[in-house]
């Protein structure tokens, strides 16, 4: 009997070696959620747009063009700059003319853009996900009001409202009605809040159902940084936070976006690739998946900075930073202490292994990481590379 049990003890510890054995490990996957294309404002057809993300490392995108669905008939008319020109002939010389179907007259080269279906079978056989996306482009009293929808399972018409807040509620509740009615985790964040000065922080404290929004959108006419008179992103972020936190609300998570729309000129008067993403840790590798790790809190926002591991466990963050020779690193814990009505830097590190106790004290904290590397192509000038973990609360 003795030997029966160990036989079949045996076998239980080998069946638990195989699952875990078996079981997907934890991957970092990068991410851009916010491009357009030729479909809506942005300036290159769709496959150039996602070859130029995938050939730069990147696991995901999403095309989140106005409005718009790459579904369809739409012809684009080339415009005449030899910029543009040359454009359309490095997509001919890389897709082939089987590939491309245009028409010319005397005045100019009409090219008809592929469609999502047609383009999709180019990149997912090789681990490359297209999220497929829109940019909800609403507004209310001359003030744009955008939002994303990642997952996207059809197209959304914006719904519009009576003030700001009533605008994006009412888009909001659109998505998410998609995502019931589809069962398909179908993911809205708010972008650009100080683009034109249009969404106030007591806006963004007044909506229901919106877990995402951008932190950082490399579009140079964004304000990420606020002015003398008006709050940046960061301090907007902490400060919805503790109005989620006081009325029982799931935390608003920061994420960073290229918001590009520029793939032929580059400098800081463009909205060009390359300037914010997100780096999403997950086990399974496809669009659902990555909407869901977001949702639990397992992401970090980036123009630069790469972490090796992050870590929560009993209140204690621990991360490890992947390193650049002659790169230093100042990491910074802020957080709103309960009570308080702003957040406040309560540690700082130097170095690439932190270590940061989150105090019993706060209503949440988070950590925000700036190399001593500029940032190539920055959103403003002097920008260093930087990446912010999403907020914790205590005994986490």
């Amino acid at each position: 009997m003795k030997k029966l049990t160990s036989y079949f003890s045996l076998l239980i510890l080998l069946g638990l070696f195989t699952a875990c054995e078996n079981e997907p490990e934890q991957q970092w996957l990068k991410g851009n959620l916010h491009t357009h294309t030729y479909w809506s404002d942005g300036d290159a057809f769709p496959e150039m747009v996602l070859d130029w993300y995938k050939s730069k490392g990147y696991d995901f995108v999403s095309l989140t063009d106005h409005n718009t669905l790459q579904q369809g008939d739409k012809w684009k008319k080339i415009p005449k700059s030899h910029i543009y020109q040359q454009a359309f002939a490095d997509y001919v010389e890389q897709y082939g003319e089987g590939w491309v179907e245009y028409a010319e007259d005397s005045t100019g080269i009409s090219v008809k853009l592929k469609t999502e279906d047609q383009y999709l079978p180019l990149f997912e056989d090789e681990g490359f996900m297209i999220m497929k996306g829109e940019e909800i482009t609403d507004g209310f009293d001359g003030k744009p009001l955008h939002m994303n929808a990642t997952n996207v399972q059809g197209l959304i018409q914006p719904r519009h409202g009576n003030s700001v807040a009533d605008v994006l509620q009412n888009n909001i509740n659109a998505v998410l009605e998609q995502r019931e009615a589809t069962g398909k985790p179908v993911m809205p964040h708010i972008n650009h809040p100080n683009f034109g000065w249009a969404v106030s922080v007591e806006d963004m404290k007044a909506l229901r159902g919106e877990r995402f929004f951008e932190v950082f959108n490399g579009h140079p006419s964004v304000n990420n940084y606020g002015d003398s008179a008006r709050m940046g992103m960061e301090q907007m972020w902490d400060e919805i936070n503790i109005a989620y936190i006081q009325r029982g609300q799931p935390l608003m998570y920061g994420i960073a976006t290229d918001d590009s729309h520029y793939y032929h000129q580059f400098g800081l008067q463009f909205s060009n690739s390359g300037r914010g993403w997100v780096m999403v840790e997950t086990q399974d590798r496809n669009p659902d998946a990555i909407v869901l790790a977001m949702e639990a809190g397992k992401f970090y926002a980036s123009t630069g900075v790469t972490l090796a591991s992050y870590e929560l466990e009993d209140g204690v963050i621990d991360i490890d930073i992947e390193t650049e020779e002659g790169v230093t690193y100042r990491s910074e814990l802020i957080g709103v202490k309960k009570g308080k009505t702003s957040s406040e830097v309560l540690a700082t590190h130097s170095g690439d292994e932190i270590e940061f106790q989150v105090p019993g004290d706060v209503l949440f904290a988070r950590v925000k990481i700036v190399s001593s590397k500029l940032k190539e192509n920055p959103f403003q000038e002097g920008d260093f590379e930087t990446a912010w973990t999403q907020p914790v609360v205590p005994n986490q």
